[in-house]
């Protein structure tokens, strides 16, 4: 689509003997790269939206870009949130199994306990790399399905656990097909979404870990104390586990239905709206999708500061919370509640967790500054933090105080994650990077268990200060990092001798080779 006053080299002149002389022109001049020439014919999905559309300028009034955003919205974002708050119930139920018995039941000691806490995240790791490399070739909204199904009938399998050795193993594959869930919403919401529009949308459906937290809770409560009064055929504990775990089932079966995999397929969009949903993303200059592999992707999110400022974020970020989430009803217990309490009082973290997410990464869109205004709920935390250590004991509600406000914590890793789907373009490359993204999260979620030894939190309590502590500064670097590269592409585009492709933002580029995009702060 051409544009008034722009140069551009279009896909198709990349082919013949007459275009010869403009394509090594571009490349000797340095405005093109020769990989962008090289890999025009295996550009993104989106492309294929756009055959027989070469030329025609597709313009959106504010009217109906309005519109489909908003049937964008509610097809998508009730079922994303409602995974994934199963997501986080289900990774937490062992939390509230810890005080319902199930220690006793099967025999494990605190060792052992924590080890369990640790296990679900072996999995996770061990799959996180496989299972980004399928959510790039497989269809994403059926992949995605598969494995919330899977991951909700390995759950209910818990109500059978009778020994160490098979909650070992129900953890460690719980972990394997949780795997595909954040990273799969990740690339959902940059394949349906704006840049200005990720941070809020990412926030909403991560925020359901905070609803998660207040429902678990509650249910939680509830079957402790009506198997308290009334008695039941089988432990309270694994009724908890069967009803998340069949309930996790059922939302997959309506995901596998509901979800597309893209724009293309998308049933509850007219033909013309199809279109229009991929046109109006153009902005993003990354496209909804490619299943090629390419390895020039791979080696560039290996050697970019980038990558690696992200997964060191996640994995000194997660050590906290890998020890809070497993921990929080033992912890608030400590403080001198009782067992049943604990499930109770757990439930406020969750309201902190939402309020910050949702209220920081909609400012954060509007100001474009997600990693500012995100950041300064780690200070939150801290403060937090530091309640629990330096109120006494005989002030169990000042220290609980201190435990909502480390639920915080959630809100930079979360604008971390929507920035790597934003800031990240190439489809392989946007693949590697979430997966480095959340095997930091997954390695950080293994070490954070093991800081809670014995009865004594301090330990822990401390090395979780100075965990939040780094992730301070490590935000400050991505944030001028992303500033610096942005004034570099300035000039570039700047250039008098700047060549533009038509539809580059479909040509699956990185972010490093595409002049034209602009990281998001």
């Amino acid at each position: 689509m051409d544009i008034a006053g722009e140069k551009t080299l279009r896909p198709e002149h990349t082919e013949g003997p007459k275009a010869q002389q403009l394509v090594e022109e571009a490349i000797r001049h340095g405005s093109v790269d020769e990989r962008i020439l090289k890999h025009s014919h295996d550009a993104d999905e989106a492309l294929k939206a756009f055959a027989g559309h070469e030329g025609q300028v597709i313009e959106i009034d504010e009217a109906t870009n309005k519109a489909l955003l908003r049937k964008i919205d509610w097809n998508l974002i009730p079922i994303m949130c409602v995974v994934y708050g199963l997501n986080y119930l289900d990774k937490t139920t062992l939390s509230y199994a810890s005080v319902m018995g199930i220690k006793n039941d099967i025999h494990i000691d605190a060792g052992q306990y924590s080890w369990l806490g640790s296990m679900f995240y072996f999995g996770y790791l061990g799959f996180e790399y496989p299972t980004n490399r399928l959510l790039q070739r497989l269809p994403l909204g059926k992949y995605s399905a598969f494995n919330i199904m899977m991951w909700g009938l390995v759950l209910s399998c818990f109500a059978a656990v009778e020994n160490y050795g098979g909650a070992v193993t129900i953890r460690f594959f719980l972990g394997v097909f949780e795997a595909a869930v954040t990273p799969g919403f990740a690339l959902l919401t940059s394949q349906w979404y704006t840049k200005s529009e990720q941070g809020t949308r990412t926030g909403i459906w991560f925020s359901f870990n905070g609803w998660a937290q207040i429902f678990g809770g509650l249910v939680a409560y509830g079957i402790a104390k009506g198997v308290e009064h009334h008695g039941a055929a089988i432990a309270p504990w694994k009724i908890v586990f069967l009803v998340t775990g069949l309930l996790t089932f059922a939302m997959g079966v309506i995901f596998w239905f509901v979800v597309p995999d893209n724009q293309m397929n998308a049933r509850w969009l007219k033909p013309e709206e199809r279109l229009l949903a991929i046109e109006r993303i153009r902005v993003n200059q990354q496209g909804v999708g490619n299943k090629h592999w390419k390895m020039y992707q791979l080696r560039e999110a290996l050697t970019d500061p980038l990558s690696w400022a992200f997964f060191l974020y996640a994995l000194v970020g997660d050590i906290p919370n890998g020890g809070i989430s497993n921990f929080f009803s033992l912890l608030i217990q400590s403080f001198g509640f009782t067992a049943d309490e604990s499930l109770l009082w757990g439930t406020p973290g969750g309201v902190v967790e939402i309020v910050t997410l949702i209220v920081c990464l909609h400012l954060g869109d509007r100001y474009n500054n997600r990693i500012l205004i995100s950041g300064s709920c780690l200070l939150i935390s801290i403060l937090g933090m530091a309640l629990i250590i330096g109120l006494p004991k005989s002030n169990p509600n000042g220290r609980l105080g201190g435990y909502y406000l480390t639920q915080a914590q959630a809100t930079p890793f979360v604008a971390l994650l929507s920035l790597v789907s934003t800031n990240v373009s190439g489809y392989t490359k946007k693949t590697t990077v979430a997966a480095m993204y959340l095997i930091g999260y997954c390695v950080g979620n293994i070490i954070g268990p093991q800081t809670f030894r014995g009865t004594n939190y301090v330990p822990a309590e401390i090395t979780i200060i100075c965990c939040w502590g780094f992730n301070i500064f490590d935000l400050l670097f991505i944030y001028f990092y992303c500033k610096y590269q942005n004034k570099k592409k300035a000039a570039i585009r700047a250039r008098p001798d700047y060549v533009k492709l038509e539809n580059q933002e479909f040509l699956d580029l990185t972010d490093r080779e595409n002049p034209e995009f602009t990281y998001r702060v």
